[in-house]
């Protein structure tokens, strides 16, 4: 078997154990269906693109968030300029499955509308943090230092907390 044919069916299996990711990051930044189908096949693609750079410096999945992410943030601005949509327009999406707690619900619902109003950069954050992923890694993905996430989250903490409160 030739080493492009090798590389080619390694980076499919590492795309299909953490596709999740990008889907995740798909749900969060775009509205419709069609729409999140074309950002994923594009994330795809840069994500085949670039797989040459991935030296295995970081986990693979924490690779991808960052090309993940890239990828979504560019669709984002273009999508602003297409459509001169404000970013205040693009919601946080709801999971699939939502827990049964009706009072757990609403705290999730207006967790989740608090989320939608955070900057883009504030959203990545909070979804990496949201799946658990250490600030050593989100501080990887999104390209700042480990002291610096932290001082992210507890902005973004507040910021949720009294978006919360007013809503």
């Amino acid at each position: 078997m030739s080493e492009e044919k090798r590389t080619e069916i390694e980076f499919v299996k590492q795309v299909c154990e953490s596709q999740g990711i990008i889907h995740k990051v798909c749900r969060m930044y775009c509205d419709d269906q069609t729409h999140r189908e074309d950002l994923f096949q594009e994330i795809v693609l840069q994500l085949w693109k670039s797989y040459s750079s991935f030296r295995g410096d970081s986990k693979f999945s924490s690779w991808m968030y960052r090309v993940a992410l890239n990828v979504a943030i560019q669709d984002f601005r273009k999508e602003k300029k297409r459509k001169y949509l404000l970013l205040e327009s693009f919601e946080f999406k709801e999971p699939i499955t939502l827990p049964q707690n009706n009072h757990k619900d609403e705290r999730i619902s207006a967790l989740y509308k608090a989320i939608s109003k955070l900057d883009k950069i504030e959203k990545a954050i909070m979804m990496l943090h949201l799946d658990e992923m250490p600030n050593d890694e989100i501080a990887e993905i999104v390209g700042i230092t480990q002291n610096y996430v932290r001082v992210k989250m507890t902005r973004i903490r507040t910021k949720l907390a009294e978006t919360m409160k007013t809503d």
